[in-house]
């Protein structure tokens, strides 16, 4: 497997890791799934479009701060402990040599391998007259009343392009063919208009085997010429903005923070530009009128391609090609919980705790949960919280329905979802127009834990139904997010539950809680004890080991607190998807942690913590990583798996990611490949497997 995507190092404190370095790590994974042969093509594809669209949302994102930081004050900047411009640049050259890498993968191994396979994703330039003639009139029939280009002259004082949008520029030269007059030069934008024509890419008629595809861009590029038959040549290439995507809100108790995240949002889109990537091959006068006009400067400006927003290679044709594609894998049914849509959830849940893995099997289960507490006349209440909201979500409709069936709603909504408050906000206000009581988060806070809690009258007394989660109500993300939620009846978590919901509504501290680790409360401090009992163990002589499954790791407190132990002797395994700043196996520091990463089919979201507490181990599952933000300034909740039966099947799966020796990486991106004599294992393949088992007993 190649290895050359590996970053460059950044510098970093002597125990820990640069935040910047450990994402371009993790994206250096990503892109490595583009490279393997052993992915199926045209799921390659679609590594290359992830990759992409985590690139974007970087330079929206941490990009746009370090711009930020470099413009405070000097004495400010200085208590932050390192040169925020200086980290910029190094983090600009890493982001351009992954850039190269990409390219080159796209060019000298997908395009190769999508030829042998008879797909051919051609350019105006590789027509044959019959094809051309055929994109001739595609364009009259199917594009041009689409494009609307906008002349950069002296009556146009500035040019605002959209976030995360690709343009296409159009240099004019030459005088009108058969009239003397003096040589004219001209420059036009003009957005390029894929959501209205449908997508990126343009199906040609098939030759036999062979399959032809063709960007909308170059569509546009092979009839130019159309659009302008004054000039002699028209030349075009491509152009994309990103823009600073942090919301800049004052969060105070009484504010008024749905119209600060609405008015904040429109201030998105004209946010402060992180980068504006352009094709090298634009000529120059068309760059400087780009740069007039919309007021970039040369530190924005990012070498790009040809071609801008691979993300849109999530929308790349299959032709069919089932065989370039993962093998499909249907949602399984859950092998506890009943399966027809009549039988009551309710009732299972009741009896025993279940606990369900998506996208291995159905999220359709709480969407059906809830629909059923709509509909049972002994349901008074229902409570959720929501983060990311499907476009066309079927949980906010099944809590409408439940609204309307004249149940108390609760919906505790967060509006500092990044890149998802539009969704929420419009759900939002449908919830509060069918009667619900809406909840627009916490001031000072990110609520950011996944819970569901319904209240049942049972005779003289009430009853509550919970299911706690490690990722979104959000039935879009299910498909492709690796997660887990309890459904539970143990009134030692449902009561608990019922206190987080009570805080919500009256905004005081709540006291400590017995069963569940909460943030900002006690989250830390627990975490600081279970690990304070492994490190007392291990000094005693005794078994001490944690094992954590996390997106981040990041958090300084937390991670010397991981030293501490693996000094004492505890034996730390990280299972980490994306940014650690904990540098493993250093004498005398680290070297009882090991640290690995999956990347795969699946996005690993789930977060779950291991304590061998004596040999009465300790399972957690959260929607918390272990970062500042979480551990601080977020509503977190940690649940504990006390079902002896559930426990054991998360501890199989952990241990499958555990044992993982296809693709897991360690912590400097080198894959960890079996043996000779190991048996390969591939965990989430190996999961899929073991569930479908399940279900069959």
């Amino acid at each position: 497997m190649p290895h050359d995507t590996q970053p460059t190092p950044l510098s970093a404190e002597p125990t820990l890791l640069n935040r910047e370095q450990s994402w371009l790590n993790f994206n250096a994974r990503v892109l490595q799934e583009a490279q393997n042969p052993e992915v199926p093509l045209l799921e390659r594809l679609k590594f290359l479009a992830i990759f992409s669209s985590n690139l974007d949302e970087y330079f929206k994102v941490r990009v746009a701060t370090l711009r930020r930081l470099q413009n405070l004050k000097k004495k400010t900047r200085a208590k932050l402990g390192e040169d925020p411009g200086e980290l910029l640049q190094q983090v600009l050259t890493e982001v351009g040599r992954q850039q190269e890498v990409f390219g080159e993968t796209f060019r000298d191994q997908i395009l190769p391998e999508l030829h042998r396979h008879h797909i051919h994703l051609v350019t105006e330039q590789d027509l044959t007259a019959e094809q051309h003639q055929w994109v001739q009139q595609y364009f009259r029939e199917r594009v041009q009343d689409l494009l609307s280009p906008v002349v950069l002259d002296d009556n146009l004082h500035h040019l605002f392009l959209k976030d995360q949008t690709t343009y296409l520029t159009f240099y004019l030269t030459g005088h009108a063919k058969g009239k003397k007059a003096e040589n004219e030069e001209r420059v036009l934008v003009m957005e390029l208009p894929t959501k209205r024509h449908g997508g990126r890419f343009v199906q040609l008629p098939d030759a036999g085997p062979e399959h032809y595809v063709m960007f909308l861009d170059d569509v546009v590029r092979c009839c130019a010429h159309e659009l302008f038959p004054k000039y002699e040549a028209v030349e075009v290439h491509s152009i994309k903005m990103s823009r600073d995507a942090e919301l800049d809100i004052q969060e105070e108790v009484s504010g008024n923070l749905l119209a600060k995240i609405k008015s904040s949002l429109q201030k998105r889109e004209t946010g402060y530009p992180a980068r504006l990537l352009y094709d090298p091959a634009m000529p120059k006068p068309v760059l400087r009128a780009i740069m007039q006009k919309t007021g970039i400067g040369k530190e924005e400006l990012v070498e790009g391609s040809r071609y801008h927003n691979f993300r849109d290679f999530f929308g790349f044709p299959g032709f069919g090609l089932t065989t370039l594609q993962y093998p499909p894998q249907v949602a399984l049914p859950h092998p506890t919980l009943p399966r027809g849509k009549e039988d009551s959830l309710l009732a299972a849940i009741g009896q025993r705790d279940h606990l369900i893995h998506y996208p291995y099997q159905s999220f359709d289960y709480v969407t059906r949960l809830i629909k059923e507490a709509a509909k049972d006349p002994a349901v008074t209440d229902v409570g959720i919280t929501l983060y990311r909201v499907a476009d066309k979500s079927k949980v906010a409709k099944a809590l409408l329905k439940a609204a309307k069936h004249g149940k108390q709603v609760t919906v505790v909504v967060e509006l500092k979802a990044r890149f998802d408050e539009e969704s929420n906000i419009r759900w939002a206000e449908k919830l509060e127009q069918a009667g619900a009581t809406v909840i627009y988060g916490v001031p000072e806070l990110k609520v950011h834990a996944k819970l569901l809690l319904i209240r049942r009258q049972e005779g003289d007394a009430a009853r509550h139904y919970a299911y706690l989660s490690t990722g979104n109500f959000n039935e879009a993300t299910a498909h492709v997010y690796a997660d887990h939620g309890l459904f539970t009846a143990d009134e030692r978590l449902t009561a608990e539950v019922a206190r987080v919901f009570d805080f919500f509504r009256t905004r005081e501290t709540p006291a400590p809680f017995g069963h569940l680790l909460v943030a900002p409360f006690e989250l830390r401090q627990r975490l600081n004890h279970l690990i304070d009992v492994e490190i007392e163990h291990a000094r005693a002589g005794e078994e001490a080991y944690i094992i954590l499954k996390l997106n981040a790791l990041q958090d300084e407190g937390m991670i010397r607190k991981l030293y501490e132990a693996s000094q004492a002797g505890v034996r730390v395994e990280l299972l980490i998807r994306g940014i650690s700043c904990l540098l493993p196996g250093v004498a005398g520091q680290s070297e009882n942690i090991q640290q690995r990463g999956i990347v795969d089919r699946y996005l690993e979201h789930a977060r779950v913590y291991v304590f061998a507490n004596g040999g009465q181990e300790r399972v957690y599952m959260a929607s918390a990583d272990w970062m500042t933000r979480n551990l601080d300034r977020r509503v977190e909740v940690a649940f504990p798996i006390y079902d002896a039966e559930v426990r054991r099947e998360v501890r199989y799966l952990v241990d499958l990611q555990r044992q993982d020796n296809q693709k897991s990486r360690d912590w400097q991106n080198e894959y960890l490949r079996e043996g000779a004599e190991e048996k390969p294992v591939r965990a989430q393949a190996e999961t899929y497997e073991y569930l479908r088992k399940r279900r069959k007993k």
